[in-house]
């Protein structure tokens, strides 16, 4: 007997967008002033010229959200949901939450769904937060002693106590999604669906709310479906996971594969390459490039493969005490680990030209996210910067290809220095 709570066949949602024909530059935003003044005018115009009148000049496009999509979810799967903004995601999450109709198609869903698609949802302003953990309860399906027998782990979890009896109009955004996502959590839906609104929420409170989904797919049973533009977070909480593209799933499988395609996508979309070519018109002591050879090439890396950073120093005034070290930095600009070159016998310490160095580091463990470099190229001796780049050569670190049931993760394991190798000094 088939275990499926949700499934979706052939869903399509279709929007019409209505368009000003003409130049763009014919078009400007109206403000009130300009409507009435419009208005007054065109009565006049009405009486007075009536032939000269005009209908505003619109075409109308239809666009598909949602094209011929099907999948199925089983009974304590935990799906995320990801894509690029426009991918079709929300009109997804609402269709499934009956907020809105498909155009095309069916969905078929077994069970309560709680839906957290926006801060407060399903919350009425004016009633205390008490007041609301009863209201959306209610809308939930839950009977009032089912509500009351959860009400004090939802407080206690939400931890706004202090403010239980205070209307949720005066609440915080962040005191607002911690309330409503901890009542979405807690009334036993067999359904929950989350979308990117955990982003409100402070670091601490996000991770409270990933362990509150880990237990609520793992520990009770329950189908979870997640959508998130961080990476880190649904590669922490799920298996499988789908990939939309321009209302089509691009890919439904395993989530390092998915994870993977979509921050290839990112990064052709972006035109980021994981490069660096300095300016044609630079002199002195300076890097001439700069390359990240990542384990699945595009500025795309694998947790635990072996890494290549290689730097082209281009040398025209050559100094015994010159001095390279580069950092590997993360999106908060914090640098993970280090490097430094210094070797006394160093050819570009001797003759003038252009020499690559490569730092290879044969297990890369940085943790799934996106990096960038910083180099020094200094003289040690005077303590003198000859050149300091900052975000350059971005890449990408994710779990494609991860072995887990091979390796048991360790939280604190990262890349240490001793695990880098410097290779001889070669003359371009």
């Amino acid at each position: 007997m088939s275990n499926n709570v949700i499934r979706v066949e052939n869903l399509a949602k279709k929007y019409i967008i209505s368009h000003q024909q003409g130049s763009s530059t014919s078009y400007r935003y109206k403000a009130l002033r300009d409507v009435i003044a419009h208005g007054v005018k065109s009565i006049g115009k009405k009486f007075l010229q009536p032939s000269e009148q005009k209908m505003p000049n619109l075409s109308r496009e239809e666009f598909w959200a949602l094209n011929d999509v099907s999948f199925e979810i089983n009974q304590g799967e935990a799906i995320g949901i990801i894509g690029r903004n426009g991918a079709g995601k929300s009109t997804l999450l609402k269709i499934l939450s009956r907020i809105t109709e498909p155009t095309k198609g069916q969905v078929v869903i077994k069970g309560r769904v709680a839906s957290l698609l926006e801060v407060g949802t399903g919350f009425h302003p004016e009633l205390t937060g008490r007041e609301n953990i009863y209201l959306n309860g209610s809308v939930l399906g839950m009977s009032r002693v089912e509500i009351k027998k959860k009400f004090d782990e939802i407080v206690a979890f939400a931890e706004v106590e202090k403010f239980l009896d205070t209307p949720v109009k005066r609440y915080s955004s962040g005191m607002y999604v911690r309330l409503a996502f901890a009542v979405a959590a807690h009334l036993e839906p067999e359904i929950l669906i989350v979308d990117e609104v955990l982003a409100v929420g402070d670091s601490a409170f996000q991770k409270k709310c990933l362990g509150k989904m880990g237990d609520v797919s793992a520990k009770e049973g329950r189908t979870v479906l997640f959508v998130s533009h961080s990476m880190q977070a649904i590669a922490q909480l799920t298996k499988r996971c789908i990939l939309l593209s321009k209302g089509n799933i691009e890919f439904d499988g395993d989530t390092a594969k998915a994870v993977q395609l979509y921050i290839t996508g990112q990064k052709a979309a972006n035109e980021q390459p994981a490069y660096y070519q300095a300016p044609l018109n630079k002199t002195g002591n300076y890097v001439a490039w700069a390359k990240v050879h990542s384990s699945e090439g595009e500025g795309i890396h694998s947790w635990g493969q072996p890494i290549t950073f290689e730097f082209a120093l281009h040398v025209t005034k050559p100094h015994e005490s010159l001095w390279f070290s580069f950092q590997v930095v993360n999106e908060l600009r914090q640098a993970m680990c280090i490097f430094w070159f210094y070797e006394p016998e160093a050819p570009f310490r001797q003759e003038p030209g252009t020499f690559i160095l490569r730092c290879e580091i044969p297990k890369f463990r940085l943790y799934m996210g996106s990096y960038t470099l910083t180099t020094w190229f200094s003289e040690r001796r005077s303590s003198t910067l000859l050149e300091n780049l900052t975000g350059i050569c971005p890449f990408e670190v994710t779990m494609h290809n991860f072995e887990r049931q091979e390796y048991e993760w360790q939280a604190d394991e990262c890349t240490y220095l001793e695990d880098a190798v410097w290779k001889n000094v070669e003359k371009y």
